[in-house]
C-alpha cells in the first residue's frame, strides 16, 4: 500500500542518494539500490518499508503492513527534508488487493 509520495523537481535518480543518507542517519538497518528504479527498504524487526519509485517517478513510501509504526517514522524522517503528499487512506498499488 502506498502511505505517500514525495514532492521534488529533480529527477528520482538525482534524489536517491539524498533519500539514503536521511534515511541511514535516522534508522539502522537500510538496503538500497539505483537499477533503473530507486528503491529504499527500511527494516525494523519484522517490519518493512519501501520508498520506491517502481510505480511513479517520484519516490513512494510503501508498506505490506496497514498498522506500521514504521512507516509514520519514514515519512516523519523524510518529512524533516522534503514535502510529501499523505493519503488519508492508503492506495493500492496495481499487484494489491483488500
Amino acid at each position: 500500500m502506498i502511505f505517500a509520495e514525495l514532492q521534488y523537481d529533480r529527477h528520482y535518480s538525482d534524489v536517491h542518494f539524498e533519500l539514503v543518507h536521511l534515511l541511514q542517519n535516522a534508522f539502522p538497518d537500510i538496503q538500497h539500490g539505483l537499477q533503473g528504479d530507486s528503491w529504499i527498504w527500511v527494516f525494523a524487526g519484522d517490519d518493512k518499508v519501501a520508498v520506491d519509485t517502481f510505480s511513479s517517478m517520484k519516490h513512494q513510501v510503501k508498506s505490506e503492513n496497514l498498522k506500521s509504526n514504521l512507516t509514520k517514522q519514514v515519512i516523519r524522517a523524510l518529512s524533516e527534508k522534503y514535502q510529501l503528499t499523505e493519503f488519508d487512506d492508503p492506495e493500492l498499488e496495481a499487484h494489491e488487493d483488500f
